[in-house]
């Protein structure tokens, strides 16, 4: 698997989430951004198993990704991100991102992966992020394909 490939698909995915009316839209980055427009979804850091299969056969990936909605009124900041991280409905970046598993017996994320995996929610708590303070949380994804010959 491309590392690089993988977390600006996995940013791709999250694009397709939709927010209530009224609100702006989701921004996302397969990386951590210098500074972030509220709503914003990126891929940070990441852990790589490799060799799940000898010989390069599968390898595994758990990134770690951030969700950081803007404070200017912390109550509706904080449905909104309870919004994005329900497992269900169109706010939902579970299922939104799980979308990009494809059907069954498909590649993942356009072929980059065998499969993805939205494992859990955590670290739900106020982030600071360039100087600006979000309400926020991260979401663990964990990504299975290929070892690099």
């Amino acid at each position: 698997m491309q590392v690089s490939a993988v977390r600006e698909a996995l940013a791709e995915a999250a694009r397709a989430v939709v927010l209530p009316a009224g609100l702006p839209k989701l921004t996302c980055s397969g990386y951590v951004p210098d500074a972030v427009t509220a709503p914003h979804f990126f891929v940070a850091e990441y852990e790589q198993v490799f060799d799940k299969v000898m010989g390069r056969g599968l390898d595994e990936l758990t990134f770690t990704t951030r969700v950081l909605v803007g404070r200017a009124d912390d109550r509706s900041a904080q449905q909104l991100l309870d919004a994005m991280l329900s497992g269900s409905g169109p706010a939902s970046l579970k299922q939104t991102i799980e979308v990009a598993r494809g059907a069954a017996g498909e590649y993942a994320l356009g072929g980059l992966a065998h499969d993805l995996h939205v494992m859990r929610v955590q670290g739900y708590r106020w982030y600071e992020h360039a100087g600006t303070t979000y309400v926020g949380a991260e979401l663990m994804i964990k990504v299975i394909g290929e070892g690099s010959a």
